[in-house]
């Protein structure tokens, strides 16, 4: 199996395309309008709660800016939100390669855009466990499964890619955009990329905790169980 080996990257990188996705949505209201200032061309893709939130900020500028993931995918959101954003177009834009040919050739294939910029947070599993009267269905349907795969595809590639991950950096990231003329800088990539990989592996354990801690006599009343419950080991 052939391995990519990357050899020529950007230093700056425009930002044309942003990929935001939030659980928390606290600061969205500032950022995202001052980043369509900077950036008047930029493309918003967005989900679910996000996109409606966003869709309400930017008022009627929203039809020129943001774009529904579904809509891009041609997939509609399961029930619940349950799957949104794994999909082919949308790793291929996180995760394709500035100067790799056969990406460029994925991309023209399947009508992808490259994300420049991703803004995903995590579902608060850790504070759901942590609060009064939460149940293990509660818990689990705190787990997130997309915001990790997005954050860690773009932390990848980070040579092309910020992830930002944290309110806190909204700020300094506009800051860089206006600094440098729309772009970003590949050591601020790199830098969110390390915060990112922190950020899921504390989500990932606080997970890993939760099920070492809990015990299936205290999972299993939780639901109607049809047929035996009972394993091998």
């Amino acid at each position: 199996m052939a391995v990519n080996v990357v050899q020529k990257v950007d230093g700056p990188v425009l930002v044309k395309n942003v990929l935001i996705s939030v659980s928390d949505k606290t600061g969205l209201d500032t950022f995202v309008p001052e980043l369509v200032k900077l950036i008047p061309d930029v493309r918003i893709y967005s989900t679910g709660g996000t996109y409606d939130a966003l869709a309400r900020i930017l008022g009627p500028g929203a039809k020129k800016t943001l774009v529904s993931v579904a809509d891009y995918t041609g997939q509609p959101e399961t029930q619940g939100g349950l799957v949104k954003t794994l999909d082919f177009k949308v790793y291929l834009g996180l995760l394709t390669e500035t100067y790799n040919e056969a990406h460029a050739m994925d991309r023209e294939r399947t009508g992808s855009v490259c994300f420049d910029m991703v803004v995903v947070n995590l579902y608060p599993f850790a504070a759901t466990v942590r609060s009064a009267g939460a149940t293990p269905e509660m818990c689990r349907g705190q787990i997130d499964i997309g915001g990790p795969c997005m954050i860690r595809a773009a932390a990848k590639n980070f040579l092309r890619v910020a992830m930002v991950t944290e309110a806190e950096d909204y700020g300094p990231m506009l800051h860089e955009i206006k600094t440098l003329g729309g772009a970003t800088a590949l050591r601020t990539r790199f830098r969110l990329a390390r915060k990112a990989f922190r950020i899921t592996a504390v989500y990932d354990r606080a997970i890993a905790d939760y099920f070492k801690e809990t015990f299936f006599d205290s999972v299993a009343p939780c639901y109607e169980i049809i047929g035996s419950p009972q394993g091998t080991f």
